[in-house]
């Protein structure tokens, strides 16, 4: 009987040995060189597979989910616009957002959060799944900014608008910024925290772009705290330039919150922004750098 190997050719199994080291197997014909097959390879195309399995099987039924539950969200909010209800909804489909992967998650510094206080809520984004990580981890309940071409998507919009999520138009400049604190103003009489990635966009690279001053202006605005959350390792599960899910480990950790009621001027809103910056890069890039040590 003959033994066939894709880099070796066909052996007679007497002439056939077989040695094993941690990086990889390595079969050796007697007459031929090593070939080494590395197992961080076959791991990695495992990987890759079952990413790519979960993404074309699961998504298109969570996609069927998102648009079942917005019918709900929009059909129940016609009888009740601010209902408890809502928020049931919204974290039972950020649980099976995490799910898709999955994402394993944990959570620090929850003591941090009264319940009964309203945020303005800042975060780091690093990707999609960053939204659904912050619905079940922070006690608080909250919504976001969301651009206004977001709310073009048929049902989703709608049902968006109808739980309070606050459209945004970035070309508009000064009547975006009415149109945000009046839209903060009806979300604080409804007990909304507002969540905001000041960033203002997802970074590519895992590390923390700069801090825009919007988020801090609200908070100024409107004399709300800013509570800072760090997430790490959102951007393992979806990553920059790929499609696909994979399996993996993220952290939320709250920080302390920072009190605005006695802000009002220029200096002010930068030193806050800058501050609550610095605080969150060190927390991240120590959490990044335990991540990479595992």
């Amino acid at each position: 009987m003959t033994t066939v190997d894709a880099a070796i050719g066909p052996t007679r199994p007497e002439t056939l040995c077989t040695e094993s080291y941690a990086s990889g197997l390595i079969y050796r014909n007697a007459s031929q060189p090593f070939t080494t097959v590395d197992l961080s390879t076959l791991t990695t195309m495992k990987q890759t597979a079952t990413a790519l399995l979960r993404t074309i099987i699961v998504v298109p039924l969570f996609l069927f989910y998102t648009f079942v539950n917005a019918a709900i969200i929009v059909v129940y909010g016609t009888f009740r616009p601010a209902s408890p209800v809502h928020d049931w909804i919204v974290k039972r489909w950020s649980y099976f957002f995490l799910k898709i992967p999955p994402v394993r998650f944990t959570i620090e510094g929850s003591h941090n959060v009264d319940p009964t206080q309203r945020y303005v809520v800042v975060a780091n984004h690093l990707s999609m799944f960053d939204i659904p990580m912050l619905f079940l981890t922070i006690p608080l309940h909250g919504r976001f900014l969301s651009k206004k071409e977001v709310f073009r998507v048929p049902l989703v919009g709608r049902a968006m608008r109808t739980i309070g999520i606050i459209e945004i138009d970035r070309s508009s400049g000064q009547s975006s910024r009415q149109a945000i604190n009046k839209g903060v103003q009806l979300a604080a009489e409804r007990g909304y925290s507002l969540i905001v990635f000041p960033e203002g966009t997802r970074s590519q690279d895992g590390n923390l772009l700069p801090f825009k001053k919007g988020a801090f202006r609200i908070a100024i605005d409107n004399g709300l705290p800013i509570l800072p959350v760090v997430l790490e390792g959102t951007d393992r599960v979806s990553r920059p330039g790929s499609k696909l899910f994979y399996a993996g480990e993220a952290s939320a950790t709250i920080l302390e919150p920072i009190v605005t009621s006695n802000m009002t001027n220029r200096d002010d809103l930068t030193t806050l922004m800058r501050t609550v910056e610095a605080s969150m890069t060190t927390i991240y890039e120590e959490k990044h750098r335990v991540a990479a040590d595992r």
